[in-house]
């Protein structure tokens, strides 16, 4: 039997990315298309390479888009290492048209919320159980938060205040490249984060995805923090994953 397929791009600080995604196994169909971000990352110049990547793909039927802002109806309402030009922008329609689709074809997500999804639906089954919170270490700290795997939308915990510091701004993956921080550096970093962060939501697990959770064994055994750690089962692919099952199925939080 034919796989159920979707179509999800995954917008972030340093590339967007796309791939066709098999929704009952929660796996990629072929290669995944990247293409650096533009810079300046404005609405225009995102829509032409999600254009790009969508038409590579001869895909059309509906696309599922991650954002790293928090996104509501359809509108971004902030803009965390993208350019600050999409704060108000109606994004839902900015796809639709430049894609060709319906308004309604094109779903609309913060990035951590879609791969949140994505690993509720596809991940280790622990994680659909108790107050949960996945976090994107890459350009910045996305978040999701579930509830006995009920999303609630659109945290933004990686702008928690840490030692006087915007949390990923110290924490983020790509500060430990910017740095030259060794894992054990930058895990005593994210450990200290998590720490205030836990204090703040007291959650049952924390699950770590983006890039860098490929390489989890190098820094997840070295957290001390009390709350369990586990590294995201579709790792940095969960983002794509959840915007495709998105888009299929309608889901708009």
């Amino acid at each position: 039997m034919a796989a159920t397929r979707g179509f999800g791009i995954d917008v972030g600080g340093s590339g967007i990315k796309g791939a066709l995604v098999d929704l009952d196994t929660g796996e990629f169909i072929g290669d995944r298309m990247r293409i650096e971000t533009p810079h300046p990352a404005t609405p225009d110049a995102v829509a032409d390479v999600v254009g790009e990547i969508v038409r590579h793909f001869e895909w059309d039927g509906p696309v599922g888009v991650t954002l790293p802002a928090v996104v509501k109806q359809g509108v971004a309402h902030t803009a965390a290492n993208i350019d600050p030009s999409w704060i108000g922008t109606d994004a839902d329609a900015l796809f639709a048209e430049r894609l060709g689709r319906a308004r309604e074809d094109v779903a609309m997500l913060n990035d951590a919320d879609a791969a949140g999804l994505a690993e509720m639906r596809f991940g280790d089954p622990a994680v659909r159980r108790g107050v949960v919170a996945l976090l994107t270490f890459g350009t910045g700290i996305g978040s999701a938060l579930f509830d006995d795997g009920k999303l609630m939308p659109n945290t933004e915990f990686g702008h928690i205040e840490v030692d006087g510091h915007d949390g990923e701004t110290r924490a983020a993956a790509s500060v430990k490249d910017r740095e030259g921080l060794s894992y054990p550096e930058w895990a005593a970093r994210v450990d200290r984060y998590l720490t205030v962060l836990e204090n703040l939501i007291w959650p049952d697990r924390f699950v770590v995805g983006g890039g860098v959770s490929k390489k989890s064994d190098k820094w997840v055994p070295l957290l001390t923090n009390r709350t369990p750690v586990v590294a995201a089962s579709l790792q940095n692919n969960a983002g794509i994953v959840g915007a495709a099952a998105a888009a299929a199925e309608g889901i708009e939080p």
